[in-house]
Formats: structure tokens, sequence, C-alpha cells
């Protein structure tokens, strides 16, 4: 049995520890210190984990038909035939997400407190955090598509407050906005297809058998195959909206750019955005929604071929940043890509698959960067680092962890899920086009992101803890007191690196003059650099080092468990997939869907394939080591301007960011100027001026017939009373009360 008002205590205490922070954080701060602060904060998110952790197990107790459970609180809206109650919806997909939200929050949580110890706002920080973690309960817990809006645009709300938590730097600000605007473009996708959706129950209200909550998921998800049927164009058209909204959040091309710039917040921040929450809701607004993706073959080979471009556009990105911080961002936005290939294709649970195996290593590695940032004076760019394993031990091991998971080393987390991602790629005849395979060719390009993938990272291992030589020693003498760094600790904070994404004079909406001015403003905090020669890096304290070990545990034996091929627990066989494999949220494999058994597919080249999935990251990583164990290369110089050209177009993205940039600001300018002529010019000022001129016509009219003589008035009232009893006989005729 499922005590299903426990649901509302995992979204509650969250909620309870952001109304601490943000009222009496700083007395507690300030009479108790900032470890009883922060403690408060990290106390709430593991006590909704625990909670959470006891319901998850008393619904794997019931049989796989009743894991559905709603519980309600009240009605929100009641319009017309519509009722939109609060509700949340325990059932094995929003359990699975509180499991990672809170489970590796508590951890990120943990991690703060000795990461942000020297900040003085240090309850706002952990209000943020709080708030953050509640707004995303919200989203996966919503049993309707309102609730799912409220808590999808609750996070990107907190995203803008924790990216822009050090607002007084203009390039934090910079990147709030960004992260802010390019999500409100998805977000208005979303907002149409929920209105599609709308409208498509309106015209479908019997099948809904006088259940008045048209919107929620277990009225509305058993429904829509029916409303669906024979209707491809409306099906296409809502999953394309849905998708748009899905690429704003989980940053998918070509939304994808306000992601790097979210390395601007503090690093734990990052993990917590990156890793666990707010990017992987795209992934899981399409597996609640996947019958719409199911009933049009064509969104959902737009959503494998998206995926796979964003996959290898991005990899081939992080070859050209130096910060280690934006290495894993661009690692982010191609691990994504992966998860979206496997939504295309309708493998589905494998999407999760890969989105919680992802939340353990690549919460680890940006943790793990930070640690490395916190040892190395706030340090980012990866050029000024090397042989740092020998002074961060701990740290060490636990990223090396990290990096084979993500890297794809057999057996462990990262190789599982994508080897699994990959499997069904090639098992899925999306389209065939020119004789090509789609799901073939997305198969094989997949597996040449997972080779980028392994190299890139192996270039960031070496960088960081190899490469010969401590770097930091030979910095030039030009460097020192004019180093332009990512992540700096005036007064405990971090900001964000203009070097790396090449010439921007837009600022994004914002004015080149304000821009000038705010960095004149700022240049003190923007150029800070504690890095000498006699530096000697430290290793982090507990509270830091603590999560680094249980998430590289996670990373190391988390596929092993959520696969089980080894029947190590006693069901040989895809165990995620069973347990997300349930009424509400399956893909049915009728009705002409692409999705259905994927096991039964003949996987052409399966020889090929299955060689490529075990050594494909091993051989990444053996390049990578060839490339970069000894000193470094030339081609990673401290000047820019000498990289190759090809490196140079992947640190700056292709020019794709910049353009972006200049298409919203010179196009955003020119709709407002249209805007401006049609509306204010035209409409505004016309209209008033019309109705002025209008007036004034009639005026000048009835001004004639006021000449001041007694006659003239009588007889207007005589012609007056006229018209009356005209229409007076005329209604009296028209109900045949007079002949």
């Amino acid at each position: 049995m499922v005590q299903k008002d426990l649901i509302w205590l995992v979204l509650g205490f969250p909620l309870l520890g952001w109304l601490i922070q943000s009222l009496f954080g700083a007395r507690i701060a300030k009479s108790m210190g900032k470890p009883a602060a922060g403690l408060i904060s990290v106390i709430a998110v593991a006590a909704a984990f625990a909670v959470g952790l006891l319901l998850t197990v008393q619904l794997a107790g019931l049989p796989p038909e009743a894991r559905g459970i709603v519980a309600t609180a009240f009605d929100w809206i009641s319009l017309w035939n519509i009722r939109i109650p609060v509700e949340l919806r325990i059932d094995t997909l929003s359990m699975t997400m509180v499991l990672i939200i809170t489970g590796i929050g508590s951890l990120i949580h943990l991690y703060s407190m000795g990461y942000m110890s020297e900040e003085p706002e240090y309850p706002r920080f952990f209000s943020y955090l709080n708030l953050f973690v509640a707004f995303m309960l919200v989203l996966v817990l919503g049993n309707n598509l309102p609730l799912l809006f409220i808590g999808w645009e609750g996070v990107g709300l907190c995203s803008y407050l924790l990216i822009g938590f050090w607002y007084k730097d203009f390039a934090n600000s910079k990147a709030a906005n960004k992260a802010f605007i390019v999500n409100r473009i998805g977000d208005v996708g979303l907002v149409i297809g929920m209105f599609l959706i709308l409208v498509l129950a309106f015209d479908h209200q019997a099948l809904f058998k006088g259940d008045a909550r048209w919107l929620s998921y277990d009225v509305l998800i058993p429904a829509l195959p029916e409303m669906l049927h024979n209707n491809g164009g409306m099906a296409t058209a809502i999953a394309l909206c849905l998708f748009v909204g899905a690429c704003g959040k989980s940053a998918q091309f070509p939304l994808y750019l306000w992601l790097p710039d979210a390395m601007a917040g503090p690093t734990p921040v990052s993990a917590l955005i990156h890793a666990a929450t707010m990017v992987t809701s795209g992934v899981v607004l399409l597996n609640r929604m996947q019958v719409v993706f199911a009933a049009s073959p064509t969104a959902s080979a737009i959503v494998a071929i998206i995926g796979c471009f964003t996959a290898v556009f991005a990899a081939v990105i992080a070859f050209g940043q130096s910060d280690i911080k934006k290495v894993l961002a661009y690692s982010t936005v191609s691990q994504l890509g992966f998860m979206f290939i496997a939504c295309g294709v309708g493998a589905y649970w494998v999407g999760m698959y890969h989105v919680i195996t992802h939340a353990f290593f690549k919460a680890l590695l940006f943790l793990g960067s930070g640690a490395v940032i916190h040892a190395m004076a706030h340090e980012q760019d990866m050029r000024h680092y090397g042989n740092l394993r020998k002074y961060i031990p701990i740290t060490f091991i636990t990223m090396v962890i990290g990096w084979i998971a993500i890297a794809g080393v057999p057996y462990t987390s990262g190789w599982f899920s994508k080897e699994e991602i990959l499997h069904d790629a090639f098992g899925n005849e999306l389209a065939v086009i020119g004789g090509v395979n789609v799901g073939v060719a997305i198969g094989f390009i997949g597996f040449f992101a997972a080779l980028l993938t392994a190299i890139y990272m192996t270039r960031m291992m070496m960088l960081t803890f190899w490469s010969g030589e401590e770097r930091w020693k030979l910095i030039p003498a030009t460097e020192h007191g004019h180093h332009h760094h990512e992540e700096h600790h005036a007064h405990g904070s971090e900001h964000a690196h203009h070097e790396d994404h090449g010439p921007d004079t837009h600022g994004f909406f914002f004015s080149e003059e304000v821009l000038h001015a705010k960095h004149e403003g700022d240049h003190h905090d923007n150029h800070h650099h504690a890095l000498d020669a006699n530096h000697k890096p430290h290793e982090v304290p507990a509270t830091m080092w603590i999560p680094l070990v249980v998430l590289s545990v996670f990373s190391l034996f988390g596929g092993i468990w959520l696969t089980d091929k080894f029947g190590l627990f006693g069901h040989k066989g895809k165990l995620l997939e069973h347990w997300l494999d349930n009424p509400l949220n399956h893909v049915a494999s009728h009705g002409g869907t692409h999705g259905g058994d994927h096991g039964a597919h003949v996987i052409p080249y399966a020889n090929l394939v299955t060689t490529l999935g075990y050594s494909i990251g091993l051989i990444g990583m053996v390049l990578g080591i060839l490339y970069y164990f000894g000193r470094l290369p030339k081609a990673e110089g401290w000047d820019f301007t000498k990289w190759a050209p090809w490196r140079r177009a992947a640190r700056d993205q292709f020019a794709y960011d910049q353009v972006m940039v200049d298409a919203a600001v010179d196009g955003g300018g020119a709709v407002g100027n249209f805007l401006w002529r049609a509306f204010d010019e035209k409409g505004v000022d016309g209209g008033v001026n019309g109705i002025a001129k209008t007036l004034q016509f009639f005026a000048g009219i009835f001004r004639k017939s006021i000449d001041g003589f007694a006659r003239s008035y009588a007889l207007m009232m005589l012609f007056g009373v006229a018209l009356f009893v005209g229409y007076l006989v005329f209604v009296l005729m028209s109900r045949g009360s007079i002949q």
C-alpha cells in the first residue's frame, strides 16, 4: 500500500527550507554560523529524498498495472467544463525523477556548504537552491499540464536567479538574461502545444466520460491515441510544439546556446542545472507525452535527427574550450543529444536510462571540476593546470571514475546507457532516404560522437592531472594581473569568461554603451587573479569530497543495477525498462506507431555494432592519451590567435552563437521599429487622432444646428419624439400587438 499523502512532504520539505532561508537564514547564519544555515537546506532536500525513497519502495510492491496513484489537494481552476486541480502523480516516471532530483540535489547542497563558505550572501544562495528543487519537483510530480508548466517556468526563474547570483558582475547578469530569454523562446512552443491539446480535448469530450479534468495525465493520456487516430497532422503539430519547448530546456540545437553561458553561476549551480534537474526536463516531457510522438513518425524522426546533430556539434565545440567548466557544459549538450536520439527512435525508457547515468557521472565531473577550481585559486583555464593528481588525490581518483564513465568504458554506467541508445537507433527504421536507413545513419554518427566524447574528456583529464609540468608555474609574466579567467573568488564569487566567446559587442539585448559602462564599473572584479608561480594546490574539505565519493560509486556501478544484464538482482533483463513500462507512460505498439518492442527488430551490422559498443570509448581514450600525455601541445598554447583555425572556430561555436545574438539584437531592433511604426504611430496615434477628427467632423455639423432660436429647438424635439413613436410602433407591430 502506498501512503499517497506523504507525497506532499516531498514537495513541502524543500519549500519549507526555502521559507526558513528567506525569512530567517541571515539571522541563523549570524547567530549560529553559516554551516548551521546551510545544514537546514541540506536536511530539507535529504528529508524529501527519504520520503521519496519510501514511496518508491511502496510503489514497487504494487503490480505494474497499479503503479499510478494521484493525490489531490484542491481545485485550482474551474472554468466552463474544465477542472484543473492541484494534484500530484505517484508513478514510476515521477518517482524515478524524484530520487534523482532530491538524491543528487542533497549531495550538491552538502557540497555547497564547503564551496560557498566564503560567500557573504550564503542564505540567499541556499534559498534559491531549495526553491529550484521545489519547482523541479512540481514539474515532475504534477499530474496535469498546467502544473508541469508552473514547474517549468519556476525552474526557469530559479535558473535565472542562480546563474546571475553574483548580479553585480555584469557578465553574470548577461548570462542569466540569455538563459531566461532563450528558454522563453522554447516556452512559446510548449504553450502552443498545450493549447492544441486543449482544443483537441474540447473536440473529444465524450472520451473523458464526464471527467472534467481534461488536462490531467490519468484522463488525457489514455484518450490521446484515439484522439489522434487518423489525425496525423494534429499529432505532428502538437509533437513539434512540445519538442520546441523541450529544445529550450534541454539545450538542443538551435536553442542550446544558453547552457554554456550558464557556467557564470557558481559550480554547484552548474552541477544542479546540468546534471540532475533542469536540462532533463525536456526528456521528461517527451517521456510523459510519448503517445503524441508515437502517433507522428515524422516528428519522432526530427527529434532523433536534431538530437544526433546536437550530440556531434557540441562534441566538436568542446575541443575548442580551454575552460574546464566549458568543456563539461558542451559535454552536457552533447549527452542530451544522445537522450533525444533515444526518444526519437522510440526507446523512451533508454532516454531515461541515460538521464539517470548522466546525472551520476556529470554531477561527479562538475563537482570535481569545482574542487579543482577551488584548489587552483579559482582558476578555470586548463592550460594553467598540469600534474594536479599529486596535490588533490581524492578529487583525482573520483574524476577518473567520472571520466571513464562518460567515455564509455565497458560496464561503467555511461557505457550501459549509451550502448543501449545506439543499439536501439540501429534497430529502428525511422525512414529511408535515398536508400539510406536514417536509424542506421544516426547509429553510426552516434558512435562518432561517442568517440569524440572520449577524446575531448581525455584531453580535459590530461591537461588537468597529467601533461607533465605544473604549468601555473610557467605562466608568462604578462599573464599575471591581466589574465581573464572564468571563475574568481573575490568576495567568494565567480564570473563569466569573455575570451572564450569571441567578440560580443551586444551583450545580448543590452546596448553597447551600457555594456561598456558596466564593464568599466566591474573592472576590478573581472580581472582579479590570485594564481601565481608560488601557489600550492590543496585538497577540498570533507563536505566537498564526500559527495564526490558517493557519486563515483554510482558512476561505476549504477548501470549494472539499472540494466541487470547479469541477473545480479534475481531478474536477468532490463530492470529499468520493466520499471518504467506501465499503462500510462508506455507507448502501445499498435495503431501504426513507430515505437513498440525494440528488441524484436533486426539489428543491421550486428557484429560491427557490438564491436564498436565495446571499443569506441577505449579507442578515444587511447588517442587522447597519446596526444596529450606529454607536455602541453603547441596547439593548446596560451595565445588563442595561434590556435589551429578549426580549433578557433570550435571555440567560437563556429560563429553560431554570435550569429544568433546578432540576429536577435538586429532582428529584435527591426521588429521593434516595425511594431512601433505599425502600432504606435499608425495604430495608437492614428486611432487617437482619427477619433478626434471624427468628433470634430460631427461637432461641426451639430454646431450649425445650435442657432439660439427656440423654434429650432422645438423642431428638434418634435423630430426626436417622432423617431421614438415610430420605433415604438415598429416594435409593437413586429410582436403582433397591433395590426
